[in-house]
């Protein structure tokens, strides 16, 4: 059974860092795309930073050049560090894994930056 446990979130203040990880165990065959998803309270998921299935990475606008994403294949475990924090980034951030046949979704960690 595969599962994705995240971890690393918590309070901080803006201007502040945090490093999330997400641990994936389980029989996995293809991974097609791998990521960072955050959903803030009354707005939609949405998408923070993926490795797609050619290697390259994608971030969203809001994150770019504060917020890097990395894996450890040997670990199994998916990054994202962020820094320069602000109080917009507050959300409960959910690790995504798209393989064949079926996608998967984390648990969420809180991420809660003060200003």
């Amino acid at each position: 059974q595969v599962q994705l446990v995240e971890s690393g979130g918590g309070l901080v203040q803006a201007g502040g860092s945090l490093r999330l990880s997400c641990a994936v165990s389980g029989s996995i065959f293809s991974i097609n795309v791998m990521g960072w998803y955050r959903q803030a309270p009354g707005k939609q998921r949405e998408l923070v930073a993926a490795f797609i299935s050619d290697g390259r990475t994608n971030y969203a606008d809001s994150v770019k050049g504060r917020f890097t994403i990395s894996r450890d294949t040997a670990k199994n475990t998916l990054y994202l560090q962020m820094n320069s924090l602000k109080p917009e980034d507050t959300a409960v951030y959910y690790c995504h894994m798209v393989t064949t046949p079926r996608d998967y979704w984390g648990q969420g960690t809180q991420v809660t930056v003060s200003s």
